[in-house]
């Protein structure tokens, strides 16, 4: 069964109003999240059961599905791998493929960063042809460095606002200048360094009192993160660093956002949720979520004190820093599904806030999306599992933190080593023909059986399609137009 669930635009901003009524589709069974954010509004119509998955056999689907049919009979599917990963290999061989090297005719390639840019290099020369998939975009960058992020979503704003869409309405802001985007307020204040330096200079000095976090644009897992309260401490670290505040020498290199320093504690710790989002287009946009991400907990209680300003394991989530201190367990590894924070929240705060948490986070996601999707090269060969870093505040507002385009796919724990299986497994499912046989021609269209523990985000092609059978609808009588003007402006 497939459906459409209408959410409140504002759940992470406040406020209501007809602006912020919009649609968002949802497919497979109305799973966990599904029903967390129905209930934000309750109008769900089953009754539209193909929607958002064509059974195999339909569409532009089957006729690709019979090319690649007789390509099975031909070969056999050879992948490659940059990552030598047990859950990657082992999901690959139980479909029948085997292993090649890059240099090798192959079907499906689970590349680096670095193997997909050498590929898709104008220099290389290198053709894909319609039997090759790979597991990221040309230029994912746009999305997960943290420069360009916030550059693209900043740019998505204004170009809203500037068409004079409802989407950019603002309000007056509580912890800075001026005001704030009322639905699309969901990235912390960042300015990118050098470049902006004098303008966090000075919102700096109008809130001389807060906290802000420098992270290094193009790493991760916590490396080169650190926190400041004073200008002088920024000062300092600018004459101690090997690439000085200088723009020749390192230009745009630093992010400095103004830190959550109100966020959820659970037990007295900070923690941040990891979720899995799959893209397969960016145009037209087709996005899924993973249901079972997960919390990554810090191993120290909460302080907000300048002492422990520098004890990373007070601030910073990230495993990679956490396995390394004292009280972490091995056994769970600081990790709690995000089942379980559902239910903690709905027997702490109540169901109707936590509904509209989740709600709020899928409306974080899509719109991330949206920002970057007019610059990114969609390429028909690509697709992406990008990992989502997102924090809750004790509001429970949610704040996308930062996105990975290559989620880690080492597993600490038993629990890890079962999702991140079920994690790959599912991607194969979503992003292959029905018959399991890489090819680019088919319609990108899977079906409801096929998503596992995806759920549909977005898909603006079918969106498409749903309105213009709408508006046919509506000519051809009243009554449809009655039965169908629900659905005439999701996600606009």
């Amino acid at each position: 069964m497939q459906g459409h669930v209408r959410i409140y635009s504002g759940g992470g901003g406040g406020g209501g109003g007809d602006a912020a009524l919009l649609y968002y589709g949802c497919a497979g069974p109305v799973g966990d999240w599904t029903q967390r954010i129905a209930s934000l509004q309750p109008t769900i119509d089953l009754s539209v059961a193909t929607m958002y998955g064509r059974l195999p056999g339909t569409g532009n689907g089957a006729a690709s599905g019979g090319a690649a049919g007789a390509l099975g009979d031909r070969v056999k599917i050879g992948f490659c791998t940059d990552l030598d990963k047990s859950v990657l290999v082992n999901n690959f061989e139980k479909r029948g493929w085997h292993q090649v090297n890059g240099d090798d005719d192959w079907h499906f390639y689970w590349a680096g960063v670095q193997t997909c840019r050498n590929i898709f290099s104008v220099d290389s020369g290198y053709r894909m042809h319609d039997t090759q998939m790979i597991n990221h975009f040309p230029n994912h960058y746009e999305l997960s460095r943290k420069d360009l992020l916030v550059k693209n979503i900043k740019r998505y704003r204004k170009d809203l606002e500037r068409d004079g869409n409802p989407l950019a309405e603002k309000t007056e802001s509580n912890n800075s200048s001026g005001t704030r985007y009322l639905y699309l307020d969901f990235v912390p204040t960042t300015f990118v360094l050098p470049a902006d330096y004098n303008m966090f200079v000075e919102e700096y000095r109008k809130f001389p009192l807060s906290t802000w976090i420098m992270k290094p644009c193009g790493k991760s897992q916590g490396a080169g993160i650190f926190l400041i309260n004073k200008l002088s401490k920024l000062k300092k670290w600018s004459r101690e660093a090997k690439g000085p505040f200088h723009p020749q020498i390192a230009k745009e290199s630093y992010v400095i956002s103004r830190y959550i320093d109100n966020p959820l504690l659970i037990g007295g710790k900070k923690f941040d949720l990891r979720l899995y989002v799959l893209v397969t287009s960016f145009r037209p946009l087709k996005a899924y979520l993973f249901k079972q991400g997960f919390c990554r907990f810090c191993t120290v209680k909460y302080d907000t004190s300048v002492t422990e300003l520098d004890n990373m394991y007070v601030h910073l989530t990230n495993v990679s820093v956490q396995k390394h201190g004292g009280e972490y367990n091995t056994l769970h590894g600081g990790k709690w599904s995000v089942q379980n924070l559902a239910l903690y929240l709905e027997g702490t705060r109540g169901k109707e806030v936590t509904d509209r948490l989740f709600g709020a986070i899928s409306w974080l996601i899509v719109h991330s999306l949206r920002a970057v999707a007019p610059v990114m090269a969609s390429d028909r060969h690509c697709f992406e599992c990008y990992g989502y870093d997102i924090i809750i505040d004790n509001a429970l507002k949610p704040w996308l933190v930062e996105v990975n385009a290559s989620p880690s796919l080492t597993s600490t724990t038993v629990n890890d080593r079962i999702l991140k299986y079920k994690l790959i497994d599912n991607i194969l499912s979503v992003v292959l023909p029905p018959d399991g046989i890489p090819d680019v021609r088919w319609s990108k269209i899977p079906s409801a059986d096929a998503l596992g523990n995806f759920e549909l985000l977005i898909d603006e092609e079918l969106a498409a399609q749903d309105e213009a059978q709408n508006s046919s609808n509506n000519n051809n009588s009243s009554s449809s137009h009655t039965k169908s003007g629900k659905f005439s402006s999701r996600w606009k």
